[in-house]
């Protein structure tokens, strides 16, 4: 297969992490014969320092013209005294929705190497886990293009108040809710809203709409859960969820709880999807870790690379129809692990002696058991 890569390194460790996922995706071309085509653009406050904007108009347009987009993160300290629309986040933030990509996968898993990095007791994993063991498996589908952060904003009285608003329609809702209820179709059948309905308008508009939706997946048990219960619940049981559909707000923090229990922030990947894409007409999607750009470990070799690399594996998934490709990306990264190889965030809870890894050699460590099929 021949493919088209926009690549958006943008600021802090996001070039850091790009590179290495950059060198997965190289090896998986080496691997199975595919060509892929690698085009880089600014964004975020690298965009601003050069161009003066966030989002580049070539940046929009060449990433438009691309089959995908990886994507690795934006912001810093030293930007954060520009202007709401000239912030570097809200670069990716326009992306998104110049795209059309609307549903935010997340996908939140323990794997068992990592198990000394979660911090819940065993007990707590047992209880609620799907397959009995010390671990749970869940998916976060996450609103992308509506709700507070898209909302009326401003100021007023002088500056000495401020106001968000959220908004959301019946059509922004239900579209992210039928990925949600396709989603636990196909996983085990759980989907849980989480919401604010005792308080908000909003959260009330969701729960009509995955009612209304309910009939048509018989297979899947919907339940509902107020956001705060769920911030506890993760907490608590992690195990009891499979996926969960929230707005772009509460996805947004609670799926930075979950890569906590995951082991770190830096582990979890993510997709970012829109029609054609998730009815199979078309390729465009936009893959990115979920972690920030962490200026203060920038340039240091310490960033932790697996979010990164896993999001280029869902990018063969979901982008390119390359399941097997993908597969073989997560597998190299838990053989990595299995071998006891830790970057720096992950390393302080191995034991008894990890055998640490820099940015660099974690990618040229997964990269290399991606180029030599499973049992060399």
């Amino acid at each position: 297969m021949d493919a088209v890569i926009a690549l958006l390194p943008g600021d802090g460790i996001g070039p850091e992490v790009t590179a290495e996922a950059r060198k997965a995706l190289d090896a998986v071309a080496g691997r199975f014969g595919h060509a892929f085509e690698f085009r880089p653009y600014l964004i975020g406050g690298a965009a601003l320092d050069a161009q003066g904007l966030p989002l580049p108009r070539e940046t929009l347009k060449g990433c438009g013209d691309c089959d995908a987009v990886l994507f690795g993160a934006v912001g810093g300290p030293r930007w954060d005294k520009e202007a709401p629309d000239k912030r570097p986040e809200r670069g990716l933030l326009s992306l998104r929705k110049a795209l059309g990509l609307y549903a935010n996968l997340r996908p939140a898993t323990l794997l068992k190497p990592l198990r000394e990095a979660c911090p819940l007791k065993d007990a707590l994993l047992e209880a609620s886990s799907f397959d009995a063991s010390p671990t749970f498996d869940m998916l976060i589908l996450r609103e992308l293009t509506g709700g507070i952060y898209f909302g009326s904003r401003g100021r007023k009285d002088d500056g000495r108040s401020a106001y968000d608003t959220e908004s959301y329609s019946y059509r922004e809702i239900e579209r992210l809710l039928r990925v949600a209820f396709d989603a636990a179709a196909g996983r085990r059948g759980k989907l849980c809203v989480v919401d604010k309905a005792n308080v908000l308008e909003s959260s009330r508009l969701w729960r009509e709409v995955a009612k209304d939706l309910e009939p048509g997946y018989p297979g899947v048990k919907l339940d509902f859960m107020y956001v705060d219960n769920c911030a506890m619940q993760l907490l608590r049981a992690p195990g009891q969820f499979d996926v969960i559909a929230t707005s772009n707000l509460f996805g947004d923090i609670l799926s930075d709880e979950a890569s906590a229990l995951t082991g770190s922030i830096g582990m979890l990947p993510s997709a970012s999807l829109g029609e054609e894409s998730l009815k199979g007409l078309g390729r465009m999607g936009l893959y990115e870790p979920i972690h920030g750009s962490a200026p203060d470990i920038a340039g240091q070799d310490k960033a932790n690379p697996l979010g990164a690399i896993l999001s280029a594996a869902m990018l063969l998934r979901y982008s390119l129809g390359l399941a097997e490709e993908a597969a073989a990306v997560e597998s190299a990264v838990l053989r990595v692990l299995e071998e006891g190889y830790r970057s720096v965030d992950l390393a302080t809870f191995a034991t008894p002696h990890p055998r640490r890894a820099g940015t660099r050699k974690m990618g040229n460590l997964i990269a290399g058991r991606i180029s030599r099929p499973a049992g060399d």
